[in-house]
């Protein structure tokens, strides 16, 4: 995929000659450091859910307490999503399904919890900078696709780029969580004194 986009010589500010290789496997080498790094922190998070601190109750419970109907499933469905979606990343199999698991997981942690936080992570019950970054992360690399250091690429799987890797990103990852939402978050409101 990136051989036909870099099949040449380029010569870039400081005269520098970047050989057409050197840019592939450079390619193929950044999007293999983001999809291990990122989609080993999404599956550990998965992990934590289910056998961390409190377990699958605890994140139950948790997630009962931010409005989620049906708690005890939508833990077990946020933590494998994590687990799959992670390990499908790291992989690089399947990406844009991948990518979409990830940025729906995204989009509900956003909008239940961390949107009235503000943008920094480090504030009080964390704001959006994290979820943000990650949904950003799964939605280029549905657009990018995997590499050619990937499953999807041996197997000749194709599924990635614009058009395709992005409305199956923005569709079931946007979309999902959104559905989800719409399904099963019923937030509490809080009385105004």
């Amino acid at each position: 995929m990136f051989a036909q986009m870099v099949d040449m010589t380029l010569t870039v500010d400081h005269g520098h000659m970047y050989h057409g290789d050197e840019i592939i496997n450079g390619l193929n080498l950044g999007l293999l450091i983001i999809r291990v790094v990122v989609g080993v922190t999404l599956a550990t998070h998965g992990l934590n859910k289910i056998f961390g601190g409190g377990k699958i109750a605890g994140t139950a419970g948790w997630f009962g307490s931010m409005g989620m109907k049906m708690p005890k499933a939508n833990a077990w469905i946020a933590a494998l999503t994590e687990i799959g979606s992670g390990a499908l990343l790291a992989l690089g199999f399947l990406t844009p399904l991948a990518a979409a698991g990830m940025v729906a997981i995204m989009v509900v942690a956003l909008i239940t919890t961390h949107r009235k936080n503000g943008w920094f992570i480090f504030n009080p019950g964390g704001g959006i900078e994290y979820v943000v970054v990650l949904a950003a992360v799964g939605i280029g690399l549905a657009c990018t696709g995997a590499g050619e250091w990937s499953i999807d690429h041996a197997a000749d799987i194709n599924w990635a780029g614009v058009p395709k890797g992005l409305i199956i990103v923005l569709v079931a990852g946007i979309g999902g969580g959104l559905l989800q939402l719409a399904t099963f978050w019923r937030p509490k409101s809080v009385a105004s004194n």
